[in-house]
């Protein structure tokens, strides 16, 4: 079973209709038992960090994703929590990647959203995936290149379009809105 982590964050009916054409079962739920039990975990989100953030630490979910061993996967709002720090709201993140998040400078349209392809890639995620190939993206917040960046992606400036650190592992786009590419990439979490 698939354990997809309720909080104070929207989109997560996507991320489970995604899962659903792809054939897996999951479920939607904030049960720390559930969670510890499924075979993956999947942290989406879009939404703001410091409240995301409170809502998790009232729940002790935030342990509990310390915690886990199974294969998780963070999505947008889930990277960026996933990080030591983030901008929006001065929000202390879970530390999993030692990088922070910023705001996107003020000199292009922000948020960035659309589509846009990658400037690298290496890693399970990217089995079979090119840097032509396009995913979904809507953010004003970024998190900077760090040795745990996987993926890059270049608007404004070079960011983290997705990172790992152990088994833990986040896309800063929606492979849950990124047609076929989104769809191989989150096969290619489910398959590990």
């Amino acid at each position: 079973m698939i354990a997809i982590i309720k909080y104070n964050a929207g989109n997560i009916r996507s991320v489970q209709n995604a899962l659903s054409r792809l054939g897996y079962k999951s479920v939607i739920t904030d049960d720390k038992n559930e969670i510890l039990k499924s075979d993956k975990v999947i942290f989406p989100g879009v939404g703001e960090a410091s409240s995301a953030m409170n809502y998790l630490k009232e729940r002790e979910l935030d342990k509990l994703i310390l915690s886990l061993t199974q294969p998780v996967l963070g999505i947008c709002l889930g990277l960026q929590l996933m990080c030591s720090y983030s901008e929006e709201g001065k929000t202390t993140g879970l530390n999993i990647f030692d990088t922070a998040v910023r705001i996107f400078p003020r000199v292009d349209k922000v948020p960035h959203m659309g589509w846009n392809n990658f400037s690298s890639v290496k890693g399970v995620l990217f089995n079979n995936i090119n840097v032509e190939e396009d995913v979904y993206y809507v953010h004003s917040y970024y998190a900077e290149i760090s040795p745990q960046t996987t993926a890059v992606c270049n608007y404004i400036l070079p960011f983290s379009a997705a990172m790992q650190n152990g088994n833990f592992y986040a896309t800063q786009f929606h492979p849950e809105k990124s047609a076929d590419t989104g769809a191989r990439i989150l096969n290619n979490f489910l398959q590990l």
